[in-house]
């Protein structure tokens, strides 16, 4: 009798331990199909965004190959930098448009557009009512600020409106009578038809009453002139100004992109792609050059270059 409980015990042990042992097998193939769905269901997603990912590159390298032509740009050297900079990312984005740029000074751009011998005038100042009546279109892309800079050794480091137009008036006519050292100032500016020089004194309401000691041809030789010249001022796109130079406040207010955006820097102008018409009426080149200026791309390449972007 005892013989035959322990018989039954042992049966009954080694079925409970099959029965678990089967359950086990069930769980851990449900959990292998599991993750076998996962996986698929990856790989398909996976497969999906490639194929999204190849579809829009197909679609990018379809549009880039759809403009071709050429645009050429002539005018301000103030925007040498802005439009060899554009030049260069817009030819990388499409390999088939050939961007040229000439810099001949802001006035000399739009008489170049009007006479139809380049596609874009480019000029750092607003475009006067004659030539608007021409039948150019002013096409404002970014905003740029005018430093005034002095030698690195200058003292004086605040002018007010009034000083500064004083200065470039020849009435103040040294650095000891602004609080600096005693000091001849040496008034240094751009050549005649500079659009530097005319956002500068139009700003400033001085047209044709300046008294430079110097009238150069081109930003980079204004900025060399000033770091070499002790006493001397002059005055640059602000993009352009480097550690050779110092650059003033203005009424208590430094030249930067936050104070220009805010409207509290005074001296700021605009920078203009002057077009013959309307920009719809241009070649499908040159509109595409435009409509990349205004994409969130063409604007981290205006801001790269030191400028303000217009919205």
């Amino acid at each position: 009798m005892i013989k035959s409980k322990k018989i039954l015990a042992l049966v009954c042990a080694v079925t409970m331990t099959a029965g678990l042992m089967a359950c086990g097998s069930k769980e851990t193939g449900n959990t292998d199909a599991a993750q076998t769905t996962e996986s698929t269901a990856a790989e398909t997603k996976t497969e999906e965004t490639k194929a999204e990912e190849t579809k829009a590159e197909e679609a990018k390298e379809a549009e880039s190959a759809a403009i071709s032509g050429t645009v050429s740009m002539a005018g301000s050297t103030s925007m040498e930098k802005l439009a060899n900079a554009v030049a260069e990312s817009f030819m990388a984005k499409y390999p088939d448009v050939t961007v040229t740029a000439e810099f001949t000074g802001s006035s000399a751009g739009i008489e170049a557009v009007t006479a139809g011998s380049v596609d874009i005038g480019n000029s750092s100042r607003a475009l006067k009512d004659e030539e608007k009546a021409a039948g150019v279109v002013e096409n404002v892309v970014a905003i740029d600020g005018i430093a005034v800079i002095v030698d690195p050794a200058n003292t004086v480091k605040d002018l007010t409106k009034d000083q500064l137009i004083s200065i470039y008036k020849g009435e103040t006519k040294n650095w000891s009578e602004l609080g600096g050292a005693d000091a001849p100032i040496v008034v240094v500016g751009r050549e005649a038809g500079s659009g530097t020089r005319g956002a500068f004194e139009e700003l400033l309401k001085i047209e044709d009453a300046c008294a430079y000691a110097s009238e150069l041809d081109s930003t980079g030789a204004v900025i060399a002139k000033v770091a070499s010249a002790p006493g001397a001022i002059g005055y640059a796109s602000l993009d352009a100004v480097n550690e050779t130079v110092a650059a003033v406040a203005l009424e208590g207010v430094e030249p930067t992109v936050e104070n220009i955006k805010a409207g509290n820097y005074f001296l700021s102008r605009p920078f203009v792609m002057a077009t013959k018409g309307e920009i719809s009426g241009q070649s499908a080149a040159v509109q595409e050059l435009f409509a990349y200026l205004g994409s969130d791309e063409g604007k981290e390449v205006i801001k790269g270059v030191g400028l303000i972007t217009v919205d």
